[in-house]
């Protein structure tokens, strides 16, 4: 009776564990950061490279927007469609030049630094030379901008004030902040560095640890073989 109430705690003990590690957490944290995209006719998408790489071509549409995102997956797109005839109808064709259509969306107050609110989301043609690279289309346009240290995006036209790429709390208000897309970093660095993308690198890549996943499954193996224990000893009893 007494191994046999030892065991049963086991269970016990042991099926909590099981059910924290597989609740994991509540919500993952996020990175606050430029993304950048690449529009046509059918929308955005987002873009493989920096725009300090990118050289696109005289009617392409370049979109960039603040927010909170954990990597490319879930970034949030420009707010503003991506119609080259109606941002730069008013920007004719000019020898010796190309005309890019930008669209800039600082994001909503959810995503805004502390203290900080947006400016609107906005359009712009920018005229520049046939070999500008989006980053050079957008500094025509929307000075000053931010980099940081590592040629990552931070601020167009002066927005935010301050940070870049930082981590925020899995709360969403922004309140926790840390190093971050390409996700900040370099890819959710999704951000507009010439690397690619702000949000990816900086929670890319995973921990030396095993995963929660794995430590469920070897938990679960356990839990059976010492269910399978209990019912051979109850079978002999």
């Amino acid at each position: 009776m007494r191994r046999a109430g030892r065991t049963t705690a086991l269970l016990v003990a042991l099926g909590a564990v099981l059910a924290v590690l597989g609740a994991g957490p509540a919500q993952a944290a996020g990175y606050r950061y430029w993304s950048f995209w690449e529009g046509s006719g059918s929308g955005w998408t987002y873009a493989t490279q920096g725009p300090s790489l990118v050289r696109p071509d005289d009617g392409a549409v370049q979109g960039f927007r603040f927010s909170v995102s954990e990597d490319s997956q879930d970034s949030a797109k420009p707010r503003r469609a991506a119609e080259f005839t109606k941002i730069c109808a008013d920007t004719p064709a000019k020898d010796g030049t190309k005309r890019i259509a930008l669209v800039i969306d600082p994001g909503t107050a959810a995503d805004a630094p502390a203290g900080e609110t947006p400016p609107a989301p906005r359009t712009a043609c920018a005229r520049v030379a046939p070999d500008a690279s989006a980053a050079e289309a957008l500094a025509s346009v929307a000075k000053p901008l931010r980099y940081s240290s590592d040629a990552m995006l931070c601020a167009i036209a002066g927005y935010p004030g301050s940070g870049c790429g930082e981590q925020v709390s899995g709360d969403g208000n922004g309140s926790g902040s840390g190093s971050g897309n390409g996700t900040p970093g370099a890819s959710a660095s999704v951000s507009a560095s010439p690397s690619g993308s702000a949000a990816s690198s900086a929670s890319g890549g995973s921990g030396g640890g095993p995963s929660a996943g794995v430590l469920v499954g070897v938990g679960a193996v356990l839990l059976l073989g010492i269910a399978a224990v209990v019912q051979a000893r109850r079978r002999r009893g």
